[in-house]
């Protein structure tokens, strides 16, 4: 072996050794830096808690610092590698532009994510109805809204298709009106009828005095009287007190008489003789 040879493997030992050093610090930087951001992350949605922000708010903004500590992070473990990150944020830039021409809809949902939490039409722990679902808000993400149906199943909905159409936040105020129609048919008294729901009404503690309760003749169909009730209640007890309601009317109407009628259809058959 001359002294070529062994200059050359010299320094193929001497690059090998300082780039696997790179790397193994390139790996480390992304490693510790991930849970210093991580820690960051976590802290700072702490500190917004103890500020008493608004959930949807500080969650929201906890995912986008994730998100930028992760870019700088990464940012920082390629430049370790010896990767020029100026050159590289230049590319960046330019992939970035091309990028967001082909993927309109996630910015278009970013941007919607943005007014969600500017203008907050709902926040986390409201039920609301919107982009076609319905379910309790659980985040409010950079890109997703997060549901959870009434029967448990998590609903993921993009923030530009709930922008884009009608919101309905239940939640929004304390108390809500069940509306319910109570039938009875024309031979039944209409005096008796409004008496037994009024003690109906009456009996039932969740039912709010302020605003008082709406029972009224609301229409004569043509085989029943259809009778509106529409008590107030916490929106908390909606659905407890509509259920109840649905089911005390048809037993108290029982009880006192009164008929619930049903579509009901008289067939008169007629015989003709035949004649030679």
């Amino acid at each position: 072996m001359n002294i070529d040879d062994i200059d050359i493997a010299q320094v193929g030992v001497e690059f090998a050794t300082e780039a696997g050093l790179r790397i193994i610090a390139a790996v480390l930087i992304f490693v510790i830096g991930r849970w210093v951001a991580n820690r960051i992350t976590r802290f700072v949605e702490k500190m917004m808690e103890r500020a008493e922000f608004d959930p949807t708010l500080s969650r929201f903004l906890a995912n986008i610092l994730s998100a930028v500590l992760l870019v700088v992070v990464i940012i920082a473990a390629i430049g370790q590698l010896g990767v020029q990150t100026t050159s590289l944020l230049a590319v960046l830039g330019a992939a970035g532009l091309a990028v967001g021409l082909a993927l309109q809809g996630s910015l278009s949902n970013f941007a919607a994510g943005v007014l969600i939490v500017a203008f907050r039409p709902y926040r986390v722990g409201d039920f609301i109805e919107a982009g076609g679902v319905a379910g309790t808000v659980e985040a409010v993400q950079i890109f997703t809204t997060v549901l959870k149906s009434p029967d448990n199943k998590r609903i993921v909905v993009p923030n530009s298709q709930i922008t884009g159409g009608t919101i309905v936040n239940f939640s929004a105020h304390d108390t809500r009106r069940v509306d319910l129609v109570a039938s009875c048919s024309y031979g039944d008294d209409l005096d008796k009828v409004r008496k037994v729901l009024e003690e109906l009404l009456a009996s039932d503690e969740r039912i709010l005095q302020e605003p008082a309760p709406v029972i009224a003749v609301a229409a004569l169909n043509d085989s029943s009287v259809d009778f509106h009730v529409r008590p107030w209640v916490k929106s908390s007890d909606y659905w407890p007190v509509h259920f109840s309601l649905t089911e005390q009317i048809k037993k108290r109407f029982d009880a006192a008489g009164i008929s619930i009628p049903f579509p009901q259809r008289d067939v008169h058959v007629y015989q003709h003789s035949k004649t030679d």
